[in-house]
Order: C-alpha cells, then sequence, then structure tokens
C-alpha cells in the first residue's frame, strides 16, 4: 500500500500526521530523559545512604566493625555502593545510546520534512497556476464566442431591414466576421492550454505526488522503526546491569551467611574480658575461741585475684615463695568502683593504661608497642632511602649535594631515637603486665599483692603510690592507706626449715631487673643464674644466686637453658 497512490488528496492530513509522528518521537525522548534523572537521583540518594551509615574513621564506631555482623552490614553498604554505581551506569548509556541519538535523529527528520512538503506544496501551486490559466481561457472563449453571436445576429438585423444602408450593412458583416475570427482564436488557445493542463494534471497526480508522499512513508516508517529500536536499547540497558546487580545482591548474601555468632561471643569476651579472678570462698571465722586474729587473707578484696583462699597460718606449701604478700585494704566496693571507672575511661588515662583490668591493659599496651614498631620501621625506611639517595649524590655530584641530606638523616635518627625510647618503656610495661597476669592457680597467689596496687593506684590517678622504673617493674611506695603488714605467724617462718630447691637449669640475664617487692630478687644484665624453678604460666621464673639469695624475676627479663633432665632448652624471650 502506498501513501502516493491510495492518500493523494491526502496533503493537508499526512503533514498533521507526519508531524504528530515528530511529537511522539520528542515525547519519547523526554521520557527517557527523566528516567535518566531519576536514576542518577537515585544512584546519589543510595551513596549518600551508604555513606552515612559508614563507620567514622577513628572513632569508636570503627572499633564495633570488627564483629561479623557489623562486617556484614559494612558490606552490605559496599554492595549497595556498586549497586548505585550500576544505576549510574543505566542513566549514562540511555543518555548516550536514547536521547542524544533520538534527539539528533528528530532533527534529521524534521529537516527532511519540510523539504517533502515544500516540494508537495510546489507542485500543488504549479497545478493550480495551470488551472488558473485554463479557466481564464475559457471565460475568454466563452466570451469571444457570445460577442461573435450578437455581432452575427445585428448583420442579419441590418441585412435584413430595408431602410439600411449598404454601407451599414456591409460594416456589419465585417465586425461579425472580426467577432467570429476571435471567437475561433479563443477557441484554439482554450483547446491548446486545456491539453497542457490535462498532461500537467496527469502527471501532477501519478507521478510528482506520488514520488513525494512515498518518500513522506519512508520517512515516518524509519520514524517507526527508530522509535522501536530505542525501546529495545531501552531494555536492553537495564539487562545489561542485571548480572552485576546480581553479583551485589549475591555478595549480599554471602555476606549475611558470614555471620559467625559463636565468633563475635569470643570478640565479647576479648573486648571486656578484664583479667580478674572471680571471688573466693569466704573462710569461717570462729568468734567462740579467744584468738588473735590476722586480717583474712580470703576476703573478697583479695580473692578477686586467687580462686582460692590464702593457705592457713602452719600449712605446709613446699617449694613455694610467696613473692608478694602486702595487702591492700581496699574493699569489694573500692574494686568495684575501679571497675566502673575503666568502663566509663572513652580514649583518657594513664600512659601505662595502670587505670585499666590487666588482660585490657595487656591489649592496649601490645597495641602501642605495634604502632610504635611500624613508626620505627617507616623511619628506617625513609633512612635506607636517603642514605641511597647520598651514596648517589656522592658517587654524582652533578645529581645534588651529599651534605644537604646530612640534616634530614640526623632527624630521622632522633626520631627513632626517641621511638625506641617510648618502645621500651611500653614494652617493659607490658613484660610487667604478662608477668602479673592472673592464672587458677596457686602461683596467682604471686600476683596478688601487684594486683591490688595496680587497681588502687587506677582509681587514685595511678600516680600517687607507685612508678614505673626503666626495666618496667614497679616501684611501691609504703603507704598506710593502701597497705598494711600482717602479722609474723608460723607461716612466715616455715620456710626456714625448708630444704633448698633443686636447680633444673640456668640462666641469662637480658636487663636489669630492680627486685624491690617481696619475694622478688635483683638481677644484672649479662649475670648468670640458677633456675630452680620453670614459669607456671604467671609470666614468673625462679631462680638462685647463692644458698642465701633467691627469689622471682620476670621471665621475660630472662634466657634460660634447662638441664639436660629438663624437656628440651627453652628461651623465653
Amino acid at each position: 500500500m502506498s501513501w502516493g497512490t491510495e492518500l493523494w488528496d491526502q496533503f493537508d492530513n499526512l503533514e498533521k500526521h507526519t508531524q504528530w509522528g515528530i511529537d511522539v518521537l520528542e515525547k519519547y525522548i523526554k521520557f527517557v530523559k527523566e528516567r535518566t534523572e531519576i536514576e542518577i537521583s537515585y544512584a546519589k540518594q543510595l551513596r549518600n545512604l551508604s555513606k552515612k551509615y559508614q563507620p567514622k574513621k577513628n572513632s569508636k564506631e570503627e572499633e564495633e566493625y570488627k564483629y561479623t555482623s557489623c562486617k556484614a552490614f559494612l558490606a552490605t553498604l559496599n554492595e549497595m555502593n556498586d549497586y548505585a554505581g550500576q544505576h549510574e551506569v543505566i542513566s549514562e548509556n540511555m543518555t548516550s545510546q536514547i536521547t542524544a541519538e533520538l534527539a539528533r535523529f528528530v532533527q534529521e527528520l524534521k529537516q527532511e520534512r519540510k523539504s517533502h512538503f515544500h516540494d508537495g506544496r510546489k507542485a500543488q501551486q504549479h497545478i493550480e497556476t495551470f488551472w488558473k490559466q485554463l479557466e481564464a481561457s475559457k471565460r475568454r472563449f466563452e466570451r469571444d464566442c457570445k460577442e461573435a453571436d450578437r455581432a452575427q445576429q445585428y448583420f442579419e438585423k441590418m441585412d435584413a431591414d430595408i431602410n439600411v444602408t449598404k454601407a451599414d450593412v456591409e460594416k456589419a458583416r465585417q465586425q461579425a466576421q472580426i467577432r467570429h475570427q476571435m471567437a475561433e482564436d479563443s477557441k484554439a488557445e482554450y483547446s491548446s492550454i486545456l491539453q497542457k493542463f490535462n498532461h500537467d494534471q496527469h502527471e501532477h497526480y501519478h507521478t510528482h505526488i506520488p514520488n513525494i508522499f512515498q518518500k513522506i512513508q519512508e520517512m515516518e516508517e524509519r520514524r517507526i522503526v527508530r522509535i522501536g529500536e530505542c525501546m529495545k536499547t531501552y531494555a536492553e540497558v537495564d539487562r545489561q546491569v542485571i548480572p552485576i546487580i546480581g553479583k551485589c545482591l549475591d555478595g549480599i548474601t554471602k555476606a549475611a551467611e558470614s555471620i559467625d555468632q559463636k565468633n563475635d561471643s569470643l570478640l565479647v569476651i576479648e573486648a571486656f574480658k578484664s583479667g580478674f579472678e572471680p571471688p573466693g570462698d569466704i573462710d569461717f571465722e570462729d568468734f567462740t575461741q579467744p584468738m588473735k586474729r590476722t586480717v583474712s587473707e580470703s576476703s573478697l578484696s583479695n580473692s578477686r585475684w586467687d580462686g582460692k583462699s590464702e593457705p592457713k597460718p602452719g600449712s605446709k606449701s613446699k617449694g613455694k615463695l610467696w613473692p608478694f604478700i602486702k595487702k591492700n585494704k581496699l574493699s569489694l566496693k573500692l574494686i568495684t568502683l575501679n571497675t566502673q571507672v575503666w568502663n566509663l575511661i572513652e580514649g583518657g588515662g594513664p600512659e601505662d593504661f595502670s587505670n585499666l583490668p590487666p588482660e585490657q591493659r595487656r591489649k592496649k599496651l601490645q597495641q602501642k608497642v605495634d604502632e610504635l614498631n611500624k613508626e620505627i620501621q617507616k623511619e628506617m625506611d625513609q633512612r635506607d632511602a636517603l642514605t641511597k639517595m647520598k651514596d648517589v649524590y656522592i658517587k654524582n655530584p652533578q645529581m645534588g649535594d651529599a651534605a644537604s641530606v646530612d640534616h634530614k638523616l640526623a632527624e630521622l635518627g632522633q626520631n627513632m631515637e626517641k621511638l625506641r625510647l617510648e618502645a621500651q618503656k611500653f614494652e617493659g610495661w607490658l613484660a610487667e603486665v604478662e608477668g602479673r597476669l592472673p592464672v587458677r592457680t596457686e602461683q596467682s597467689r604471686r600476683q596478688s599483692g601487684m594486683y591490688d596496687t595496680q587497681n588502687t593506684s587506677g582509681v587514685n590517678n595511678c600516680a600517687q603510690d607507685r612508678e614505673s622504673s626503666p626495666d618496667g617493674s614497679y616501684t611501691e611506695e609504703p603507704s598506710q592507706e593502701s597497705e598494711m603488714k600482717v602479722p609474723v605467724t608460723e607461716f612466715d617462718d616455715e620456710f626456714d626449715d625448708e630444704e633448698p630447691l633443686p636447680t633444673i637449669g640456668t640462666c641469662k640475664a637480658l636487663y636489669t631487673f630492680e627486685g624491690q617487692n617481696e619475694g622478688t630478687i635483683s638481677v644484672m644484665e649479662g649475670e648468670m643464674l640458677y633456675v630452680i624453678e620453670e614459669d607456671k604460666g604467671d609470666g614468673w621464673t625462679r631462680i638462685r644466686r647463692n644458698e642465701d639469695e633467691e627469689g622471682y624475676v620476670p621471665t621475660s627479663y630472662v634466657e634460660v637453658y634447662l638441664d639436660k633432665n629438663a624437656k628440651g632448652a627453652m628461651t623465653y624471650i
């Protein structure tokens, strides 16, 4: 079916229809453009949502993301960020593949349509002009015929009248002949114009107009095909990102499946474990028998460090020398207050973290040591790089002045020395804490005095009754408010009757240790001593210098060599 043959007389309607088709294209372009704006806005909102719930750096919230549930949520936020990126891709592809292309196509379509209808109007005007010429020729022929008839009738009338002269008759006859000739000329002209008009009209309706309308039809069909292709592209753009969106959703699912409630429970233990021992049983005190009672060694204030009560006077404890028998007067209420203070502290407190319970303090000190070691390594890398640069300058003076690097190297050396001293200080505190962490054995009693002092000092801002020596041990000043002497009993004298423990190996002091607490022994760096009792897991090793001098030193301060009867040589560092 051709518009040229079927719609030869619908020029105006075709003009309206093709304009409507272009309007449809522009409407579709506007629709796609608004869709791209929605996609961009949606992607932006998703990104803002993801950013809003991202943990802030160096904040307490960031520490919460060590739990698997929080890690899964963080992974979900990251996947949502990627998900938003796919909506941006949809917007970009629709803009480039549909909106921009259709806008160019519409401009071309408008120009082509304008050209076709211009040709159609031109042909229409041509045939209309010819029609007017034909009508004018026809009217002239009709007028001349009528004039010729009137002239013939006038001649016949003059010829029949006997009163008219012969001259008048002849004049009337000549006038009639002239009119007849004019009618014949008008007839010939009219006939010629009519034939030419019929030819042009045939060409107009069977050749020119069909060709123009056929071009308009092809233009319209191309418009229809193009809008269909754009609709397919519209769907394809969405379909292309579906696999990636699916991967984002799979990532969210995988993150959800990675949540481990047991692991989170262990992390809670690790985060809040104080390292204290639960209180032991309270001894029965018989008031019916008059006796001089000593301070209960199994009170709640002391039993927080032991799972058992202290041995009663007169009990036997072979091979054990209690290094710390000083007891604080702090009650359970004060210890509870200390724990509450620790829970309320957020980033503040003493430099050695003595305000924290043992386990938490150890973690903080270890973290600080690791940070300092990283800083030292960073400074060392910079020093190595500058050293290489200096060597290059020395070998090739034209590349730079080697002396210009010396100031920076000296500065780096000073920084490294400061960091090393700082690291040694924290390592000393860490060694002390690792030697004082409680265990569920009788060995835990060795540290009870130190734990009491530590917590008492934590409540009293940590600096009033104790100071840290360079080797990491504590020096405690006697205070009537923080400690009390235990009356001498048979328990204190029973060690005098014990036989000395056999030697199980030797050890070398790696650092100087000032044993200022009861039960400890001072050693000098490089000194060789005898080992009489291994570390039982509490961080202390029992050594002997001679028959009269023996005591405990931190295991991390000595290098132990067991004899052949032991389970192989062991080194504690």
